[in-house]
């Protein structure tokens, strides 16, 4: 079950998503924590497999944490401050795993309950003003919106060129969605003032083998696409090759990420 007029790019490698997908360095929900005044509850949309609503768990008294795809919140890991539910970013005033209920009670998120709102890696599948206009309801006064995201890794001199020919390889099945990605969310209208700067210390950074990585590159949305349109693993002209720039396969090499976003309040 996925909630309607919901783009899934997802859900059908869900667990793939939740063995390789990168995370957030504990620094970074820290320095969220630090621009809240409150730290009552946070909201974390487009939550996936529930990473960063474990990175804000230890920052907040409760996180509610929400995916549009009912195979991504059935990939979570429990916690007991963390609440998963199944509902898009642009409403969260319910769980759509559960049925409906009165006028009693059982609102998701209440109006006014949220310090922060985060939307990791997830920003450019939402419909924009009314995902705006959500977080206008559920924050506090003052309450902060943060979208991040992360571009291409960095690896090594020998490695980074055949990454980037991987890249163009799969560039023409990314959804149209991706050039927010490529901007750091820059050419969106980002109507929280004042906006607050990244920053620049703030570095993603994983150390992974060679099946780590190449695992990392099946996760993408373009991957998936290029695999359903072609029948084909669009890493296939690009293992071999990999393989012998990273050397020994159970060596492990720092990938770095560098982080972009919009934060304000």
């Amino acid at each position: 079950m996925t909630t309607p007029d919901f783009k899934d790019h997802f859900s059908r490698h869900a667990e793939l998503y939740r063995r390789f997908r990168p995370t957030y360095p504990p620094e970074v929900f820290a320095w969220l924590a630090s621009l809240c005044e409150h730290h009552d509850r946070a909201l974390d949309v487009g939550t996936g497999n529930g990473q960063a609503a474990h990175g804000l768990a230890p920052h907040f008294a409760e996180v509610i944490a929400t995916d549009a795809s009912a195979s991504q919140i059935a990939q979570t890991e429990p916690h007991p401050k963390i609440r998963y539910a199944v509902a898009p970013a642009e409403d969260a005033s319910r769980d759509r795993a559960q049925p409906p209920v009165g006028s009693e009670g059982g609102e998701l998120v209440a109006a006014g309950s949220v310090d922060l709102v985060l939307a990791a890696q997830a920003l450019h599948w939402f419909d924009f003003e009314r995902f705006f206009a959500e977080c206008r309801r559920v924050l506090r006064p003052g309450g902060v919106v943060a979208a991040l995201t992360y571009y291409h890794p960095n690896v090594t001199p020998e490695i980074d060129p055949i990454l980037h020919r991987y890249i163009d390889h799969v560039r023409a099945d990314w959804p149209p969605e991706r050039r927010f990605v490529d901007t750091g969310y820059r050419t969106i209208d980002f109507p929280f003032q004042p906006e607050i700067a990244l920053p620049s210390s703030l570095v993603m950074r994983l150390d992974l083998d060679l099946e780590g990585f190449a695992g990392y590159l099946a996760t993408w949305s373009a991957a998936q696409r290029h695999r359903e349109r072609t029948g084909l693993d669009p890493r296939a002209g690009f293992l071999a090759e990999l393989a012998a720039a990273w050397g020994d396969p159970a060596l492990t090499r720092p990938v770095t990420f560098p982080l972009g976003g919009r934060i304000g309040r």
